[in-house]
């Protein structure tokens, strides 16, 4: 039986919004530390005997994999848990299959379509729940991209990130993670693609105790101008095939392409938290060309997975 909600009080990453400024900080620094010093995980075992259970809904490839290896690497392990195979496709309740599973395992990483559903699940499990993504929220993507960012540049504070294209999950996540350590963010989005303004304004608030700044514009050369980072996701996001006409014709202005870049600092850097369509969003010649760290910040999934998972379960 796990016993994991004896031992300290019980806490989720849900999105952003649930850590502390030196939270996010903390976390960060703990990711650069795996990834620098293999053997804090290896040589030591922090999650030996310890289990995530992996709940998706949704495809995935750098979420599965990198919280796979995260586990095996500081001595725990995964089950991952098909809907198909779940009594949840024949009536038992969400509700019911939290407790259930909270006896099993000593936490649980959920993708999902609703924020809703995922706040369901954490509110009925005694373990630590992980948002692996939902419509709402990416918050492991966002810290990922703050440790590499930080692995770049040697700071946070100050710097500018110009978010271009459509106003979603990763689009939130970024607000607040940038927020949260003093961070200029930009986004320009087409109309009708704009950031969730609640979450723009409770970011906001943060913002200004930080020193960080949001700005939300129309035109994709204003946000890039003096950015430190250009920062792009696709256009049709998982659930959004059917608007998938209506979305490119609508953001095809917003792609990150050289001219673009031109337009940022001569030392600007290009991300993208994949799965990537070359020539929608961002063209081939910028993701694969000099100022692309696309796979640093892919690789570093892996890192901050180990010390979200360290913190959640140890």
């Amino acid at each position: 039986m796990n016993t994991h909600f004896l031992n300290k009080p019980k806490r989720d990453l849900l999105s952003l919004q649930d850590l502390a400024p030196q939270e996010v900080l903390d976390l960060i620094s703990r990711g650069i530390k795996f990834k620098e010093h293999p053997e804090l995980a290896l040589d030591r075992g922090p999650l030996r005997g310890k289990s995530l259970g992996l709940l998706f809904e949704k495809a995935s490839t750098r979420t599965r994999v990198s919280l796979e290896v995260a586990m095996y690497h500081l001595g725990g392990h995964t089950v991952f848990l098909s809907l198909e195979d779940l009594q949840l496709r024949r009536g038992e309740t969400i509700a019911d299959t939290a407790r259930v599973l909270s006896r099993y395992l000593d936490g649980l990483a959920i993708r999902t379509f609703g924020q809703d559903t995922l706040e369901k699940w954490a509110r009925s499990t005694s373990i630590p729940v992980i948002n692996g993504l939902t419509d709402l929220h990416h918050p492991c993507q966002a810290l990922g991209d703050l440790l590499t960012l930080q692995e770049r540049f040697g700071m946070l504070n100050g710097l500018k990130l110009a978010y271009v294209g459509d106003g979603n999950n990763v689009a939130h996540s970024l607000i607040e993670g940038a927020a949260k350590v003093g961070m200029n963010i930009s986004l320009a989005c087409p109309k009708g693609y704009g950031p969730d303004l609640t979450i723009v304004k409770a970011a906001y608030r943060v913002a200004q105790q930080t020193g960080g700044s949001i700005e939300l514009v129309k035109e994709p050369q204003k946000a890039a101008s003096g950015a430190d980072v250009l920062y792009t996701d696709v256009w049709v996001s998982m659930g959004k095939e059917r608007e998938a006409k209506r979305r490119l014709k609508s953001l095809k202005p917003y792609q990150i392409n050289a001219r673009l870049l031109a337009m940022a600092k001569p030392h600007a850097v290009v991300m993208h938290c994949l799965p990537a369509h070359r020539g929608q969003e961002i063209t081939a010649e910028v993701m694969d060309g000099p100022r692309s760290i696309v796979w640093a910040q892919a690789e570093n999934r892996l890192h901050i997975q180990k010390a979200i998972v360290e913190w959640l379960l140890g």
